[in-house]
């Protein structure tokens, strides 16, 4: 599982993976429409539903070896706040690593996304995964493009990706 960053640590966060006793943790994530509409998955009908595949694909890509969300603890209180990481995607036919982040609503607006996702970034590039990264995000998502922006990427391309209008937003090796 070379994608994951089991282990890592930022100054307020540690990573770990994602397992079956954090169930009810995310249920809450998934009853706010509006983010599982970002995610593409706002026609499940129950936050259960959405929750219980969410859990199946990243299981899944642990297991291909197509990275996956990481947990995010936070240090001072042990709390889980959120998730992110590397996942391996097909974009227009050609491989990419995107750098995926989800913070549960009472950790937003703390820095949690940057800080993780820098992490990410660096983490990624140190082991020389690809020489570029993207993000894939919901053209209507602000918040999470100024996430990117932060992490010093740059919208690239709108493309229609699963039925949904998103940018790719992008760095590449040299630009970090």
């Amino acid at each position: 599982m070379k994608y994951t960053l089991v282990g890592e640590e930022t100054e307020r966060l540690k990573f770990r993976l994602l397992n079956l006793e954090d169930f009810d943790v995310w249920v809450e994530f998934f009853e706010n429409i509006e983010v599982c509409r970002f995610l593409g998955v706002d026609k499940i009908q129950t936050p259960k539903e959405r929750c219980k595949l969410w859990f199946e694909m990243t299981f899944e890509r642990y297991k291909k070896d197509l990275g996956g969300a990481n947990v995010l603890i936070e240090k001072s209180t042990n709390k889980i706040i959120g998730q992110s990481g590397l996942i391996v995607r097909e974009i227009d036919g050609k491989q990419e690593i995107e750098i995926a982040y989800s913070i549960l609503p009472a950790f937003r607006k703390k820095g949690f996304a940057t800080e993780s996702t820098e992490k990410c970034k660096e983490f990624a590039f140190a082991n020389k995964f690809s020489e570029s990264l993207i993000s894939i995000i919901n053209t209507e998502n602000v918040n999470s493009e100024k996430v990117a922006q932060k992490n010093g990427m740059k919208n690239d391309k709108t493309i229609d990706y699963n039925g949904m209008l998103v940018n790719i937003y992008r760095i590449n090796i040299n630009e970090q």
